[in-house]
């Protein structure tokens, strides 16, 4: 990019940059916390918790046990 069209482009461009560099940074922090062994934990416990409450049956908390280890170990861009 040249010098006047760098210029010219800026009051645009940049406010653009920083919308895009602050959602990668939204993205990284929710995929820390997603993968994060509390709140894997912490899933697990209230899946655990609904159970034994009635909230959800054998079959579901299997399911959402399931998802949680799948998330867990999904690989990370």
């Amino acid at each position: 990019m040249g010098l006047v069209t760098g210029l010219l482009t800026f009051p645009v461009s940049a406010p653009l940059r920083g919308l895009i560099w602050l959602a990668e940074r939204i993205q990284d922090q929710a995929e820390m916390e997603l993968h994060s062994p509390t709140s894997v934990r912490r899933r697990l416990e209230e899946i655990e918790e609904a159970r034994r409450a009635g909230e959800i049956s054998e079959e579901e908390e299997r399911q959402a046990v399931e998802e949680v280890l799948q998330r867990m170990t999904a690989t990370r861009r």
